[in-house]
């Protein structure tokens, strides 16, 4: 059974229509008219063998902080919609990825509960036209609304670009190991018997 959710948010400031498929084949297919941020999506896609589909409009004449925060909130609610009850997954995953000088961890517990440690600071406040400052608050927005631990560590570098882009293709990766099926797990993974509440 393939796990996948559709996720239409609309507010007064974006209109978004995310699309995941948990057990793709690392499709992207992103437009949201923050062209940093498709690019990190669809790295997202690629690594973490999800097929992703993003369609966003927003205030962008403002800035691109809604944008950028409400896509957060709509792939959290696709990845815990997609989860379902969590039954034979592994639910942790990490992943420590090189990129050019830069070395990221990520971390993942898919528990049910929401705690952020985000500890990769960019040396630089843009990355082209992105505020740099706006990839913690995807992170955070996408933790929050998929109800997971998510901590990101950046031990060491030096291009802004290179630290995002590391984040990004880490947090897919320990994703994709998090949300696999665990041939040795029956039920969920937890001795509480729930990872939902």
């Amino acid at each position: 059974m393939t796990r996948s959710a559709t996720i239409n948010r609309q507010t007064a400031e974006t209109q978004i229509e995310l699309k995941l498929n948990l057990d793709g084949s690392g499709q992207a297919d992103v437009e949201t008219g923050v062209g940093f941020l498709d690019h990190m999506l669809t790295l997202l896609a690629k690594h973490g063998a999800f097929d992703l589909r993003v369609r966003a409009t927003g205030d962008l004449h403002v800035d691109q902080h809604h944008t950028v925060e409400d896509t957060g909130i709509c792939l959290g609610l696709a990845l815990k919609q997609a989860l379902g009850d969590k039954t034979g997954i592994r639910r942790y995953g990490h992943f420590t990825l090189p990129m050019e000088e830069t070395l990221v961890t990520v971390a993942v517990d898919l528990s049910g509960r929401f705690a952020l440690a985000y500890n990769a600071p960019t040396p630089s406040q843009k990355i082209g036209d992105f505020d740099s400052e706006l990839l913690e608050d995807f992170w955070q927005a996408a933790a929050a609304n998929c109800l997971c631990n998510l901590h990101v560590l950046l031990h060491y570098g030096r291009n802004s670009h290179h630290i995002a882009e590391g984040v990004f293709k880490a947090a897919a990766r320990a994703l994709r190991m998090a949300v696999e099926a665990d041939p040795r797990m029956t039920g969920v993974p937890s001795t509480k018997g729930t990872l939902t509440d």
